[in-house]
């Protein structure tokens, strides 16, 4: 069951109002907001040929990109998983299914050290039969017998999808079953034979952030037209959406969420007569249920009305169905867990007797089991894993107690684990393979001080006999944004291409994620979101005090949110990078409501009909803070035609204005994936190939090759 809360709806991480611009006579750039027109398109074939012209030719390229395809391609990939009718299901690809199967096996199967899978559906066969460019978007089953699914199809890779219902006893779509054509839409199964549906009913039925509004009940065999609606939000809103809780014993719970802005939601509860507001603060996210009892993460603090407790934001409270059912107005919570000062609450998942957190302890992953005592309480005890990693559920099931976890770290090869959450076993069930040597590989973590004294954390992942020249070349990323952390994770790529030949790579966290709960994040909202790139800046003079590198070897990478702050680091310091990877980016800050789904951010970013948040970006933007004459680093911007999301003409106007000014860069959109680039596994080994091309460029090579122009 997914969480219920603005994460809920598809935005992901990173969707319009009425913009205040530079207008039309301002910027000469405004026809790269067409998004596929032939002049437009010209013009993105005309600078990939210039980049790759450069990049690809790169002698060196040709064995990156095969050790990128066979690292994306390998066999020992750890098959992500998900339990559905007492199976485990995966979304597999490789060389041979470019566009990816549908599987399941056994959960002792998958348990085994070579699983035997049943393949349910190819989307490489579909596409090819159907003539269609068939991306996999993720199925959703109709509980409690999990036979009949509804799955997501994408054109490319956009968020828009088309949903159809599938049998997975039959192995066949079904025959005059759902079918919701494409569109941003989010479909909820309230019982086998009825959706709960959020889309454009009619034309133009979007809010401003294109996102659907309005929520019907669609029965099986009535066509879309004939749906019940029972919530109407407004235009106004980021989007509105309707899902259904459901805890073992098949009590159910659905509930609207209409999303104020990105973080601030009203919940509804929906009954026989309509709907009714529930008493939950309005920056909270609805786990699911066990028990009887509804759990609820608190994004700010929550002082329930004539309870006369208070409840810290980064909290987690249960709720009994019962008495929210009679009284929603007016909840009465039990806490179960709050984070402390350098703790944060990462994530919750419900199984049939327990709740299962995974919680950053100076981020440092845990995972930490809750279950119910007889007095309405709550236990607590934290499940054996290795320690000094980051640890993700990545499915459990209300069915029994099962959970299967994944543990990672920089240099330690991701591993999957089953937990009994009703016992608080453990077991590790399979490892990836090392893919690249870290004999003499160290990882460390260490703080910088930002502009107004607050310690930021970093990690620092280098050779053991790293001297400390100054001359180390040097990776630095980071996201600073939507309250996502960033922790330890092993990447083949950046180890075989990077690590390996003597690069080293650094994590920083800033503020803007969620490293250390909310209050880490809202300080880097809206108008203070300076404090965000400050501490950026911050580790990468710590970086040079150390002596680990120099502006000379030092370069920076972010995409989407983060390629919103490499651009800003790219322009308020390029003394101090000499590489800055710009990927799928917000650049245009001023224009941003008229772009894609810009609009859905203004709880992040604020809005730019605000005076002082237009004030703030049009200092701060990259796309308006970029100057003539500046000895700016040669920066590589990436993105997607089919970023729906983002959209891919933040870039393109970037890299004009840099064409305009005499300004070298490069540049490359890919034609097909969208925000996530993830069409298949060839064009995402391409794209890192091209990266590190780039970087072992800029600051590895002793003498820095010539830019393209």
């Amino acid at each position: 069951m997914r969480r219920i809360g603005w994460l809920m709806v598809g935005l992901t991480v990173l969707g319009a109002g009425t913009a205040m611009a530079q207008g039309a006579n301002d910027d000469p750039y405004l026809w790269l907001e067409e998004l596929t027109s032939p002049r437009v398109m010209s013009w993105v074939a005309a600078h990939n040929a210039k980049t790759t012209g450069v990049l690809e030719a790169d002698p060196r390229y040709p064995a990156y990109f095969a050790e990128a395809l066979s690292l994306a391609q390998a066999k020992d990939r750890l098959p992500a998983g998900s339990f559905i009718n007492g199976k485990v299901y995966n979304f597999w690809q490789d060389e041979t299914h470019v566009r990816g199967i549908w599987r399941r096996t056994s959960v002792a199967s998958f348990s085994s050290a070579t699983p035997h899978w049943e393949t349910v559906l190819d989307l490489d066969r579909l596409a090819a039969d159907e003539q269609a460019n068939w991306v996999w978007k993720g199925a959703s089953c109709a509980e409690p017998a999990e036979r009949r699914c509804l799955i997501e199809l994408s054109d490319g890779g956009e968020d828009a999808v088309t949903v159809r219902e599938y049998d997975l006893v039959t192995g066949k779509f079904v025959a005059g079953g759902f079918i919701l054509p494409k569109g941003k839409q989010e479909v909820s199964w309230e019982n086998e034979n009825t959706l709960l549906v959020s889309r454009e009913w009619e034309p133009g039925q979007l809010t401003d952030s294109g996102y659907a509004y309005v929520v019907k009940r669609l029965k099986r065999g009535q066509p879309l037209n004939a749906a019940t609606e029972i919530y109407r939000g407004q235009k106004s809103d980021v989007a509105t959406a309707a899902a259904v809780l459901r805890d073992a014993q098949q009590r159910i719970l659905p509930l609207i969420v209409r999303g104020k802005d990105f973080y601030h939601n009203e919940t509804y509860l929906i009954g026989a007569k309509g709907v009714r507001r529930l008493g939950l603060p309005e920056k909270s996210v609805v786990h699911g249920m066990v028990n009887g009892r509804v759990i609820v993460e608190t994004k700010e603090d929550w002082h329930p009305a004539g309870s006369g407790a208070t409840y810290p934001a980064g909290s987690l409270v249960s709720l009994d169905l019962a008495g929210l059912r009679a009284n929603p107005d007016h909840l009465r919570p039990t806490l179960i867990t709050t984070a402390g000062s350098r703790e944060a609450l990462e994530s919750a998942a419900v199984t049939r007797d327990s709740v299962i957190a995974t919680m950053l302890d100076n981020v440092r992953g845990r995972l930490v089991r809750f279950t119910p005592t007889t007095k309405g309480g709550w236990s607590r005890s934290v499940l054996k894993l290795p320690d000094n990693s980051s640890v993700g559920v990545a499915d459990a099931t209300s069915h029994d107690n099962r959970a299967l976890v994944q543990v990672t770290s920089f240099l330690v090869p991701p591993s999957q684990w089953l937990v009994d959450a009703g016992t608080g076993a453990t077991r590790e069930i399979r490892r990836q393979g090392e893919k690249f040597d870290t004999s003499n590989l160290v990882s460390e973590q260490h703080e910088a001080v930002s502009s107004d004294g607050t310690k930021i954390p970093y990690f620092l992942v280098h050779r053991r006999d790293m001297p400390l020249t100054g001359n180390n070349p040097t990776l630095l990323y980071a996201y600073g944004g939507f309250e996502q952390s960033m922790t330890p994770s092993y990447s083949s790529t950046t180890g075989k291409l990077w690590l390996e030949k003597g690069g080293v790579y650094v994590l920083a966290n800033i503020r803007g994620g969620g490293e250390f709960g909310p209050k880490w994040h809202e300080a880097g909202l809206g108008t203070k979101r300076q404090v965000v790139y400050d501490d950026f800046v911050a580790v990468g003079r710590d970086l040079i005090a150390r002596r680990v590198t120099s502006p000379r070897r030092l370069g920076i990478s972010g995409g989407s949110n983060g390629g919103l702050l490499t651009g800003v680091q790219f322009t308020q310091h390029p003394e101090l990078w000499n590489a800055a990877i710009i990927d799928v980016p917000l650049l245009d800050m001023i224009r941003i409501l008229k772009i894609a789904a810009g609009a859905s951010w203004e709880g992040e970013y604020g809005s730019v009909t605000d005076p002082a948040v237009r004030v703030f970006w049009e200092k701060t933007g990259p796309y308006q803070a970029l100057r003539k004459g500046v000895a700016y680093p040669v920066p590589f911007l990436l993105t997607t035609t089919k970023d729906d999301r983002v959209g891919p003409q933040h870039a393109r106007k970037f890299a004009a204005r840099m064409e305009e000014f005499g300004l070298p860069f490069y540049f490359f959109e890919d034609t097909q994936g969208g925000h996530a680039t993830d069409v298949n596994l060839r064009q995402s080994a391409r794209l890192r190939a091209l990266q590190m091309i780039y970087l072992t460029r800029k600051l590895m090579d002793p003498v820095e090759p010539s830019p393209v122009r």
